[in-house]
């Protein structure tokens, strides 16, 4: 598959109140390049997603230490610092942000069925809008 990115955003405090005021939560992928398995979600399930309207998503490098991004309480940091305060593990993991970086599902980490993994992304999908409008 080629490498086909998400966007990845300057702020994600921005881009949560963006999806947020579209209703939806803020889909987050913790990536690493070379990662099949984030190839597999980015390309099979997100990128698709995205396309018909029914999420929005962005991407953040695991290793990346040097460029600038805005966290959820507008505090310039990188998304290495990120990851590591996420505790995130393996990639690729998919968070589901609300307002103010909360997290309104369970996170995906990893893939441990490709063949469930549309069904966990769904299921997480809908738990999170529910969670939005709390």
């Amino acid at each position: 598959m080629a490498y086909q990115p998400l966007p990845t955003p300057k702020s994600l405090r921005a881009a949560v109140d963006a999806a947020a005021a579209r209703g939806e939560p803020l889909v987050v992928m913790v990536t690493l390049r070379g990662c099949v398995y984030c190839e597999l979600v980015r390309n099979s399930y997100l990128h698709p997603l995205m396309r018909e309207g029914r999420l929005i998503a962005v991407q953040i490098d695991f290793q990346d230490k040097t460029t600038p991004i805005q966290d959820f309480r507008g505090r310039t940091t990188t998304p290495a610092t990120l990851v590591d305060e996420w505790k995130v593990r393996v990639t690729p993991t998919v968070f589901f942000f609300g307002p103010v970086g909360r997290e309104l599902a369970e996170r995906l980490d990893g893939v441990s069925s490709a063949d469930f993994y549309g069904s966990y992304l769904e299921e997480r999908l809908d738990t999170a809008r529910r969670n939005l409008k709390k």
